[in-house]
C-alpha cells in the first residue's frame, strides 16, 4: 500500500514539473537549488534556508523586475527550445556590476552588521555562484554593468549546444547530490525535474513550450513557481 501511494505521488508530482519545469530556468532552477547542497557541505552549521535563498536571489529579482516592466524576456514566434527564449534586458538583477556589488553588501552586513561571519560568506558565495553558473550557460545577454550595453557576457551553451548542456545539467545537479551526501528522495527530486526539462533541450520532443511563445510574463510565472518548488524540495529533503 505505502509503495502503491508512493507511485502515485510520484506520478502527480511529474504531472506537476511538466507544466512548471518546461521552460528556461536560467541554469534551470533545480540546479541552483542544488548547489546550495554544496555551499553548505563546507558551511555545515549555517541554516541551508539562507544559502538556497542566496542561490536564487538574482533570479528572484529577476522575476520581479519582469512583472514591473524594469527587465524584458522575449521568444521566438514558434518556440521550439530553450535557445528560443530571449532575456532581451536584463542589466539589473543580471550584471556582473549588480551581483558582484550585492555578494559583498551582503557578506558586510550579515557579517558584521549582524555578527554572522559564517551565514555571511555562505550568502556571498551563493550569490556568486548563481552568476558564475549563468555565464556559462547563458547566450550574451549579462551585462558587465547596467550603464554598460554594448558587451554582453555568456558563454551560449544552451542555444549553441542545448544536448551537451542537458547532460551538463544532470551531471551537475548529481553532482551536487553526492558531495552533500544527500538522501535518495533528495537525488529523485534532483533527477526528476532535470528529466522534466529534456523537453526544453531537444526540439523534436514536443511539450507545453509551444504554449509560451510571445507570452514572457506566463513564463516568468512559471519560472517563479519552480523557483519557490525547488528551493522547498531541496531544503525540505536536505
Amino acid at each position: 500500500m505505502l509503495i502503491q501511494w508512493g507511485f502515485k505521488a510520484l506520478l502527480l508530482l511529474s504531472k506537476i514539473i511538466d507544466m512548471i519545469s518546461q521552460r528556461r530556468g536560467l541554469m534551470f532552477a533545480i540546479n541552483h537549488a542544488a548547489t546550495a547542497l554544496i555551499i553548505n557541505k563546507f558551511f555545515k552549521d549555517v541554516p541551508i534556508i539562507w544559502i538556497l535563498l542566496s542561490t536564487q536571489f538574482m533570479e528572484l529579482l529577476w522575476v520581479l523586475f519582469n512583472y514591473i516592466g524594469i527587465e524584458r524576456t522575449s521568444t521566438e514566434k514558434d518556440m521550439k527550445y530553450v535557445g528560443d527564449i530571449h532575456l532581451s534586458y536584463m542589466p539589473y538583477s543580471h550584471s556582473l556590476l549588480t551581483m558582484a556589488s550585492m555578494s559583498i553588501l551582503s557578506w558586510f552586513i550579515i557579517s558584521k552588521g549582524f555578527g554572522e561571519p559564517a551565514i555571511g560568506l555562505a550568502v556571498c558565495i551563493g550569490i556568486l555562484s548563481h552568476l558564475v553558473l549563468d555565464l556559462i550557460t547563458h547566450s550574451r545577454d549579462i551585462a558587465i554593468a547596467p550603464f554598460i550595453k554594448e558587451r554582453k557576457l555568456g558563454l551560449g551553451l544552451y542555444a549553441n549546444f542545448p544536448v551537451s548542456a542537458f547532460i551538463l545539467e544532470i551531471g551537475y545537479g548529481i553532482a551536487c547530490w553526492w558531495i552533500y551526501g544527500g538522501s535518495i528522495a533528495l537525488l529523485a527530486v534532483i533527477l526528476l525535474f532535470n528529466l522534466a526539462n529534456l523537453p526544453m533541450f531537444v526540439a523534436s520532443i514536443p511539450g507545453a513550450k509551444q504554449k509560451m511563445a510571445n507570452r514572457p510574463l506566463l513564463i516568468t510565472s512559471f519560472i517563479f513557481v519552480q523557483i519557490i518548488v525547488t528551493l522547498t524540495l531541496v531544503g525540505l529533503l536536505s
